[in-house]
């Protein structure tokens, strides 16, 4: 199976140290230059963990051959869904609304990094979601309280 990640889950991810989780639920993790660009930026939370993680994980791609409809996004989100389509991927891991938003439209299936947070627990990768949650609750990442209150439900935590 094959992921492709977009910014924002990939920095949620490296905050609460779980990256390792998308090469146990997946056969390949993928990410565009543009989302690579964004999330290994010197100073940015989470940069120097990403740089490493994404060595050998970047595709560079040009948007201009792919049609995305509903597409008011940014250049990071517009690649990761032209790379969904080009490796005719498995999920396309994203966070932001506007941008699940746009991959539904396009019949992309869709996760988001707490989705992977859930998948680990359920496969047994993750004893217990709670202390990822409460990183993520006091990182400066925004999460929206009662999401995060519902995930940990989900999970009987």
């Amino acid at each position: 199976m094959i992921v492709v990640a977009d910014a924002s889950p990939l920095v949620a991810l490296a905050i609460c140290e779980s990256l390792d989780i998308l090469e146990k639920l997946f056969d390949e993790v993928k990410v565009s230059l543009e989302v690579y660009k964004e999330v290994t930026v010197s100073g940015k939370v989470g940069a120097a963990q990403l740089k490493e993680y994404l060595q050998e994980k970047v595709t560079d791609l040009d948007l201009n051959s792919f049609v995305i409809e509903g597409s008011s996004l940014d250049k990071g989100e517009l690649s990761s869904i032209a790379l969904y389509k080009h490796f005719q991927a498995d999920y396309l891991l994203i966070d932001e609304k506007a941008g699940r938003r746009v991959a539904k439209l396009n019949r992309i299936k869709v996760i988001g990094s707490l989705g992977i947070l859930i998948e680990a627990k359920k496969k047994g990768i993750l004893q217990s979601l709670k202390p990822h949650i409460e990183i993520l609750r006091s990182s400066k990442i925004y999460f929206n309280p009662s999401l995060l209150d519902y995930t940990l439900k989900l999970v009987n935590e």
